[in-house]
């Protein structure tokens, strides 16, 4: 047989079984023929909205009308009232369906190939929002991301706190803050046209959107010349703040029984009464207030009394320590759940400012007992908690420095274009 049909046959056979060899005189290689390529399809990018994949999905956003219900909402959407039924029940413990409220956003999420709703999706805040699993049955509330935004403001006195503060851009629950903070340094009733301030806390930001603020990180506050800073630090588990001498701000009782108000009558063992037309000591301190505004318990205490009378109208009464006892009297209603035995923190809502008894008009009149007597309250020197112990003073001078510092740093603004945010 031909040599040369041989070799032919040879290569054929080879190359059926991947390889091939070339044979002469001179050399001899070994080729490989490759496999064929691959190619992986790329995974797709998941598009999310509320932590849910969106990309097979159709979104339905919307408000909620006058008087909507969750039945109402979801009924285009061809989810079953069995469901909606079952969703309402079981939501209860997150988030009860009857408080979808007017005019707040919601989002329906389809599939593509259905016309029945998958998710309903109600934020009741800006910074909130419920996701209803309607194909599951399963409810869930979470938080959208939260940006801090640092400010710190400063400001001069020329008209009283609120205004000055308001017209700066701070909100008036930073104002309550504030004023608490310095209500047993300052007696912000008798502000001075010049007196200073500065405060620095966040915002917090939501969608671009201010949703609220923390709470004041460090402050100052100048009153007749006199300079009050108030530096955090933390003792005994606790950020407190102290002065510069590293005594403490905070005391046993809140100094006013109503967040930022003003005094309409002090204590006075003369005073004429408007309503029984006489003379006759009136020995407490009234603050002025539109009728519902909350009062609060000025300290942790038990309540005595909780009661109506014809002269003190819904009242009152909180036990606080052998020493002292405190009184709020007309209000228009009292706080729920709070009756003889109730156990009350400083701070908490005991009832609304009204104007039941004898009153003229809505306020809160406060009393205020010491052993068993009662006493001008705004006289009363209440002892502070515990100053800077020895073991934290090189720690507490350290921070103090630096806040000292910060403080210095903040410019004076009188018109709200000057608010510095530090982004």
């Amino acid at each position: 047989m031909n040599k040369k049909w041989i070799s032919a046959g040879a290569i054929l056979l080879l190359l059926a079984g991947g390889f091939y060899i070339v044979d002469n005189h001179y050399n001899s290689k070994t080729y490989q023929i490759e496999e064929p390529l691959v190619f992986e399809e790329e995974p797709i990018e998941e598009n999310l909205l509320y932590g849910i994949n969106i990309n097979e999905l159709d979104v339905i956003e919307g408000v909620v009308g006058k008087n909507q219900t969750l039945s109402t909402i979801l009924a285009p959407f061809n989810v079953p009232y069995q469901i909606i039924d079952e969703i309402a029940k079981k939501s209860k413990d997150i988030f009860d369906v009857r408080k979808i409220a007017f005019n707040k956003k919601f989002t329906v999420l389809s599939p593509k190939d259905s016309s029945q709703a998958q998710f309903f999706i109600y934020e009741p805040n800006p910074a909130e929002y419920v996701v209803f699993k309607l194909d599951e049955i399963e409810i869930y509330k979470e938080e959208k991301p939260v940006e801090y935004r640092p400010i710190e403001v400063g400001g001069i006195i020329s008209s009283n706190l609120y205004v000055n503060m308001t017209e700066l851009g701070i909100t008036p629950d930073l104002i309550d803050q504030f004023a608490d903070l310095y209500g047993w340094n300052v007696d912000f009733q008798r502000l001075q046209k010049g007196d200073k301030f500065k405060v620095v806390y966040k915002e917090k930001v939501v969608d671009g959107q201010v949703v609220g603020i923390t709470d004041i990180e460090t402050a100052f506050f100048e009153h007749m010349g006199q300079a009050y800073h108030a530096i955090p630090f933390e003792q005994n588990g606790e950020v407190s703040f102290f002065d510069q001498e590293g005594n403490s701000f905070k005391k046993a009782f809140l100094r006013d029984p109503l967040k930022y108000t003003r005094i309409s009558s002090r204590y006075n063992l003369n005073r004429f009464h408007p309503v029984q037309k006489r003379y006759k000591p009136h020995l407490g301190t009234d603050y002025a207030a539109p009728t519902g505004t909350e009062i609060r318990s000025v300290g942790d205490g038990t309540v005595v009394e909780a009661r109506f009378t014809s002269a003190n109208g819904n009242y009152v009464k909180i036990k606080h320590n052998g020493t002292y006892t405190t009184q709020y009297l007309h209000m228009s209603k009292i706080g729920s759940g709070i009756k003889p035995g109730t156990r009350v923190k400083q701070g908490q809502v005991i009832g609304y400012v009204g104007s039941t008894g004898l009153a003229t008009g809505p306020h809160l009149c406060f009393r205020f007992w010491k052993n068993g007597k009662q006493v001008d309250w705004l006289k009363e020197k209440i002892p502070p908690s515990d100053p800077i112990l020895p073991e934290n003073k090189l720690a507490f001078d350290q921070a103090k420095l630096e806040k000292i510092q910060q403080i210095a740093n903040i410019p004076y603004s009188e018109k709200p274009d000057k608010l510095m945010a530090k982004k």
